[in-house]
């Protein structure tokens, strides 16, 4: 079978997964063929191949039958590659001398047939067999790790993910494209179940990011351009201008009270547009770094040029500075963390329940800043004319979830955050509060509790999906009200509810610099437009990028306490790689022979990863081992010949399409 001058010695092994392979193929069966094939000195099964004592019965075979290849059929790749090649390498043997074959996706969970899956498992085999022979000696290449690390995102993750690093003792850059970090937390009153103070958590953990030695806040600023591999990461951050400067800034908001318009005019963000602010403005008073920012926009000086600059004329550390322009930081780092969060549903594309069209309907993140202490109406509940306290209240949840119009997914916090404003609004209006809900969901710690405290507050649950939201009064009663129309599972049957106030649960979706970022880390997304981790369960926080880890509601939608758990998850394991020193590089990557290169550059055009360049000098393409994946995509596009994948050489693949047709 095989050119080469040594002798090929195979031994084969082949798992039963438990019930997963051996309970639609006919595991004996299979070992028994492979026997018989050429150059293999032993067949075996064995229940649980990826076991300890399964893994010594390759090692034992291999040092006592003088083996020199060796394949392993079982289950994925992906799952245990690693580990069969570890149990090759253990007794001696190069690890690449290990071939395996997945019979469990490929062939047991794919066939009814147990005689077309054990045909298959035959096949496979036979064509691993085949191929093993002209397996190559490998090592893996090892690349130096920077210590210092990236996080994208100043959420609640992104500030936990910093201060884990931080606090081990690692440096820390951290990028947040607004003003101020804390994101959406920094908006809400109380946190669930416990009713804890959302700021009194939050803002000493937004302090201590400031003020750590270890962590560099590049507030204001976004990510612009990605270059490197694991280890080695160039980073261009671009910071946008505030036009005051931040090492001179107080935020002792002199300027804000000198600026021409004597009053808010703008809508304000971090209230959404329930209040009004001025050109020059700090989000918040707890605002991390407490340093004004001017709206280019809205602000005269910008616009035509005639403003008095009265805001500068205040300051008396001379912090303004209207020459201000983008500035791009260069930085290097070794592995990222992303957190980069979640938009909250557009509660307009729900039509049918008013929003935008009824003023008293209202977004769930609206009413967290209206029963806020520090909100626009320092926590009175009142209606959008500023006066008016409702006396009734609807909350319709799964507002942009578990929707087949909007978003299929649940977005897993909303049941929850309508009860606390449920709690809450009670608690400061008074109104009657109708829960308009399918099902409730309460799966954390201490929720379900919190669940019962509501029930004996006197909330009403109405179990059902809200139709629409209408103002079509009937009788005097439901005049100048909004109507609830919903359905009632309880008692079956359609109810009509006038309220005061429609609090609308949004839900949670992908940011919407989403897809930019994914694809300039080169990460993957899932089908929702969330990031993609490696393995849902056994590698939640990477990401198919080595050394970019994800954290927080950017990979799927998740309270804080998850947020939390995760952004720890993701800083575990960006210090494990950092301490280590290196990372080992899989050697399936490709490599160009330079005088067979044409110096077309397609291959340059075609990589996915960036790891091609030319050399105008030679006139020839170079391949960046680091950089390259191995996904082989240059080799196919390349019409020379040129280019060779370790791993995947031509004579590899061609003896395993030998072994397929061959019988």
């Amino acid at each position: 079978m095989s050119n080469q001058k040594e002798e090929i010695r195979i031994g084969y092994y082949v798992c039963h997964c438990g019930h997963n392979i051996a309970g639609v193929i006919d595991v004996k069966s299979v070992a028994e063929y492979c026997a018989k094939l050429p150059n293999v000195v032993v067949a075996r099964e064995y229940k649980y191949m990826c076991s300890d004592p399964g893994q010594e019965l390759i090692q034992k075979d291999i040092k006592e039958l003088n083996l020199n290849r060796v394949v392993v059929a079982s289950c994925s790749p992906l799952l245990h590659e690693s580990t069969f090649r570890g149990a090759t390498s253990k007794a001696g043997l190069n690890q690449f001398y290990m071939q395996m074959v997945n019979i469990r996706e490929n062939a047991s969970w794919v066939h009814e047939s147990k005689e077309e899956a054990t045909e298959k498992a035959k096949d496979l085999s036979r064509a691993a067999i085949h191929r093993v022979a002209f397996n190559k000696a490998l090592e893996k290449k090892k690349v130096p790790v920077n210590p210092t690390a990236l996080v994208v995102g100043g959420g609640i993750a992104g500030i936990a993910a910093a201060m884990s690093l931080a606090n081990a003792g690692k440096k820390v850059y951290l990028v947040e494209k607004d003003p101020t970090i804390g994101g959406y937390m920094a908006k809400f009153d109380k946190t669930f179940p416990t009713l804890d103070c959302a700021a009194c958590i939050l803002t000493p953990k937004m302090s201590s990011v400031l003020k750590h030695p270890n962590i560099t806040l590049l507030s204001y600023s976004e990510v612009s351009e990605v270059e490197g591999y694991v280890g080695n990461y160039k980073i261009k951050v671009t910071r946008k201008p505030r036009y005051v400067k931040e090492e001179l800034c107080v935020g002792c908001y002199d300027c804000i009270t000198a600026c021409t318009f004597k009053e808010g005019k703008f809508p304000d963000e971090f209230n959404f547009g329930l209040s009004k602010r001025k050109p020059v403005y700090i989000p918040f008073p707890q605002a991390t770094p407490l340093v004004a920012v001017i709206d280019e926009k809205t602000c005269i000086h910008f616009k035509t040029g005639k403003c008095p600059q009265t805001c500068a004329k205040a300051c008396e550390r001379n912090a303004i500075d209207f020459t201000q322009k983008p500035e791009v930081v260069e930085l290097n780092v070794g592995v990222v963390i992303l957190t980069t969060g979640f938009q909250p549903f557009d509660a307009k594309k729900a039509s049918n329940y008013g929003y935008g069209k009824y003023p008293n309907v209202f977004t769930s993140l609206e009413v967290e800043r209206l029963v806020n202490a520090s909100g626009p109406t320092e926590g009175h509940v009142v209606l959008r004319d500023g006066v008016t306290h409702p006396k009734s209240i609807g909350i319709i949840h799964c507002v942009g979830s578990r929707d087949e119009k909007t978003n299929k997914w649940c977005s897993r916090v909303c049941c929850m955050y309508s009860l606390k404003l449920a709690h809450l609004l009670k608690e400061h209006s008074g109104a009657e509060i109708y829960n308009f809900y399918i099902d409730m969901r309460t799966p954390g710690k201490g929720y379900e509790e919190f669940y019962d405290k509501l029930l004996n507050e006197g909330v009403q649950f109405i179990r059902g999906r809200v139709a629409e939201v209408n103002d079509w009064a009937t009788t005097p009663e439901e005049k100048g009200k909004l109507l609830i129309r919903a359905e009632d599972t309880m008692i079956g049957m359609v109810r009509r509810i006038p309220v005061d106030m429609v609090v609308l649960a949004v839900g949670l979706e992908p940011g919407k610099d989403a897809q930019e970022i994914r694809k300039m880390f080169n990460i993957s997304c899932s089908n929702e437009g969330f990031f993609l981790e490696r393995h849902p369960k056994l590698a939640p926080v990477d990401t198919f990028t080595e050394g970019v880890f994800i954290a927080g509601a950017c990979q799927g939608p998740k309270d804080i306490p998850d947020s939390v758990a995760q952004a720890g998850a993701a800083a575990a394991q960006a210090l494990a790689l950092i301490d280590t020193g290196h990372v080992e590089l899989e050697p399936n990557t490709a490599f160009i022979t330079e005088e067979r290169c044409c110096g077309c550059q397609v291959c340059v055009a075609m990589c996915p990863y960036t790891a091609i360049s030319f050399d105008p000098v030679k006139k020839a393409s170079s391949i960046n081992e680091a950089l390259c994946k191995g996904c082989g995509t240059c080799v196919a596009a390349c019409g020379s010949n040129a280019i060779t994948q370790n791993l995947f050489t031509d004579v590899e693949i061609m003896s395993e399409i030998d072994g397929i047709l061959i019988n």
